[in-house]
């Protein structure tokens, strides 16, 4: 059993705390939940929409086809009635001019003296149409609105419900030993895991509910976030955070990063850890600013100016993103490197049910004991790894001397070409100790396909829920990009491959080939700031429009 629900409308309508509601609810009926947004960048008007994907099997990825629309206005039913499915329906007020559930919404809500209630006796509708439990919506609304219009609200959802019928029987569902949480929470509760002591960052969209949920529980929390003026001033924040003994975060999209892009070089000269976190959307400059890409991998492999190791993690779904997190931090501290986790704003913004996260996370900074550490200490000491001990000013009595310039292993500025090589290549043994803690990426089907999809982060659901489908096809989704995790990429290169991204220029295979030699066979590119999914990967291959 599979659904596919649309609530649509223009942004102010409230469709947010619809999807959430029902999301919430579908969650505690024991179904596996999906919700994913496309809306428009402004605060009133346009066209928004969320769809809610349930079923009683675990879900990957949206889907183009419609059970039902819960439309809010009559260009939601006009711009997608051509997606139900020949026994779909739409959910709306009288006034629409659509075949399906039709309910005198707005003239009850009035009735009540209820001026928000449409939507509340809408979704009313719909508990009675999928003959779903009313008293757990009932309970999700209250936790949701608290303490706003309570009674209103459960008349409404009680008219709505009492004027349906049944449309749609479910199977029963009890098992709700799951939690619903999008990327950017997930990325936030991981550093959380961590031992964040810092966040500082810039609000800029699809990164923001990062800081949003990290500034929801910082009374209850040992850190401290920081609203800094700009990208420039919040990176310095956290690499200052980092380079005093905490544990540091920053987060933006790409816009941002190429404001911090100087600062990244500032991490690596002076070998301080640091987490970075760049939330993807469209480009150049502010381009599509509420939609998804994945366009920033190869501005990332050379962010700031000259070479340096740093390390590149792109998170597929809510669940990596928080482990991924907690492990960013460990490797940050463990090489004294910037680490990118890379998402995209359809991760961010998409609820997902996951198991419940468990962390018995210890955090370690990687320190150097006393005994290792010399009379002068060597904070930039040249090792056959290429890290150095490392301490925080004030601690075991010596003073820590870094700087931005090229530096001696005591810290002391220098230009003398001999110091300079070994210096620079002292850094860059850190990538290939690096390697021995790399993740080889994720094998989805049977090894005896031919065909090999191969992509990173977010597009795994897709691949995943293709291949589910198609045995003659398997996948491999890379989670760590940079370095380039080589054992499966060999074993399956005498295969045929192709490369599934979210950008027009086929980024992580052009990184394969400058890294290995090996050649795509063919590739499916999507860049119109949508979320490529299973139905688009099928029309790609086999040329039927779905």
């Amino acid at each position: 059993m599979k659904k596919n629900i649309l609530i649509g409308g223009a942004a102010g309508q409230g469709m947010k705390s619809l999807s959430h509601i029902i999301g919430l609810a579908l969650k505690r009926h024991g179904y596996y939940v999906h919700t994913h947004t496309v809306y428009m960048s402004r605060i009133r008007g346009g066209h928004n929409f969320f769809q809610i994907h349930f079923s009683d099997q675990p879900v990957t990825t949206h889907s183009h086809k419609l059970d039902t629309i819960l439309a809010l206005n009559q260009e939601t039913v006009d711009k997608h009635k051509n997606r139900l499915k020949s026994d779909g329906f739409v959910i709306g007020d009288e006034s629409l001019s659509a075949q399906g559930l039709l309910l005198p919404s707005k003239n009850q809500a009035q009735a009540i003296n209820h001026l928000k209630g449409n939507n509340i006796i809408l979704l009313g509708g719909l508990v009675k149409a999928f003959n779903l439990d009313k008293k757990i919506f009932l309970d999700v609304l209250d936790q949701v609105f608290k303490n706003k219009a309570l009674d209103l609200n459960h008349r409404a959802l009680e008219i709505g419900y009492n004027l349906a019928q049944v449309k749609v029987q479910l199977p029963n569902k009890t098992d709700d030993n799951h939690m619903l949480i999008n990327g950017n929470q997930a990325i936030a509760l991981g550093s959380i895991a961590a031992g964040l002591g810092v966040f500082s960052a810039y609000p800029m969209t699809p990164s923001t509910s990062v800081m949003n949920y990290l500034l929801d529980h910082e009374k209850d929390m040992n850190y401290k976030i920081e609203q800094a003026e700009d990208e420039i001033s919040a990176i310095h924040i956290a690499i200052g955070a980092s380079a005093a003994g905490v544990r540091a975060m920053t987060a933006s999209s790409g816009g941002g990063l190429s404001l911090m892009v100087e600062a990244i070089g500032l991490t690596a000269v002076s070998e301080t850890p640091l987490v970075i976190v760049d939330v993807m959307r469209p480009g150049p400059a502010t381009g599509l600013p509420t939609k998804t890409g994945q366009s920033d991998l190869s501005f990332l492999l050379t962010a700031s100016q000259d070479e340096f190791p740093r390390m590149i993690i792109a998170v597929k779904n809510p669940e990596d993103a928080f482990y991924q997190t907690i492990r960013a931090f460990d490797l940050a501290d463990k090489y004294q490197i910037p680490v990118f986790i890379i998402s995209d704003q359809y991760l961010a913004d998409t609820d997902l049910t996951v198991d419940i996260f468990k962390s018995s996370h210890q955090n370690n900074q990687y320190l150097a004991d006393e005994h290792d550490i010399d009379e002068i200490y060597e904070r930039y000491k040249i090792t056959p790894s290429g890290v150095s001990p490392r301490i925080i000013p004030g601690q075991y009595n010596r003073p820590v001397i870094a700087d931005n310039h090229e530096h001696t292993e005591t810290g002391v500025i220098s230009e003398d070409p001999i110091n300079r090589t070994e210096m620079h290549l002292k850094r860059l043994r850190k990538l290939d100790t690096l390697r021995k803690d790399l993740i080889e990426p994720d094998f989805i089907g049977s090894d005896k396909a031919e065909t090999v999809l191969v992509g990173f982060g977010s597009t795994e659901g897709a691949i995943k829920s293709f291949v589910k489908n198609h045995p003659e096809y398997c996948g491999l989704v890379f989670g760590d990009v940079y370095p380039l995790p080589l054992n499966q990429l060999e074993a399956l290169s005498n295969k045929t491959l192709i490369n599934v991204e979210l950008n027009a220029t086929g980024q992580l295979a052009k990184l394969i080939r400058m890294e290995t030699g090996i050649k795509f066979d063919d590739s499916i590119l999507k860049f119109d700031g949508l979320q490529i999914n299973a139905e688009d990967i099928k029309e790609a291959l086999y040329g039927k429009h779905i």
